[in-house]
């Protein structure tokens, strides 16, 4: 383990405006950056990852928002890029709360607060799932109204809809399902390398 690996940041990511509440607990390397806290969101919450994303949160050494995210060119100056900025040099346990954005079509908006600062575990991988509740959305499933429908669809097998949306999503859905032991998480520098090789 390294001198900068010594610490994992604990979050409890949170699903807004569904209840009862859809959300998880993560722990991560003090080292990550932006970039790669987004994977582990979008991983531990089900998403696939193929939207754009963007965190919100105070910087500490100016006391206003940034927008963090993946810049759009050189004219998008305004947006951090998630790629460089380091989680630690923005969360504390004085400034522990962001937003984070997840496919801008949908909004999925989550609140994301830093929990604990703890020593890592030489034995655990992190990025790990410790614990949560209730299945994620879908990803396209038309933000909280589409969720919604889709979820009472999915709860009456005699509906006009059902054997569509089965089919849609690929399976039955259980909207009270989650277990963290099953989440996995990708490599965010597999990711970007992919996202370089296609852009």
């Amino acid at each position: 383990m390294t001198e900068a690996f010594r610490y994992v940041y604990q979050f409890r990511i949170t699903l807004d405006g569904i209840r009862p509440p859809i959300w998880r607990r993560i722990q991560v390397p003090k080292t990550y950056t932006f970039w790669e806290l987004n994977v582990a969101i979008q991983d531990a919450m089900g998403w696939l990852g193929g939207h754009l994303y963007e965190f919100t949160i105070v910087n500490p050494k100016m006391g206003i928002d940034d927008t963090i995210s993946m810049p759009e060119g050189e004219s998008d100056r305004s947006v951090k890029d998630g790629r460089k900025k380091k989680i630690a040099a923005y969360f504390s346990l004085k400034n522990k709360k962001a937003v984070y954005v997840y496919d801008f079509g949908d909004y999925w908006e989550h609140t994301v607060v830093l929990e604990k600062i703890l020593p890592a575990d030489p034995k655990a991988d992190y990025p790990c799932c410790i614990a949560g509740k209730r299945n994620g959305p879908p990803d396209d499933v038309g933000g909280i109204p589409g969720y919604e429908e889709f979820v009472s669809i999915m709860k009456n097998p005699r509906h006009k809809e059902y054997d569509e949306m089965v089919e849609w999503y690929g399976g039955t859905y259980d909207p009270e399902e989650f277990d963290c032991t099953q989440v996995v998480f990708n490599d965010p520098n597999a990711l970007l390398f992919m996202m370089d090789g296609f852009s």
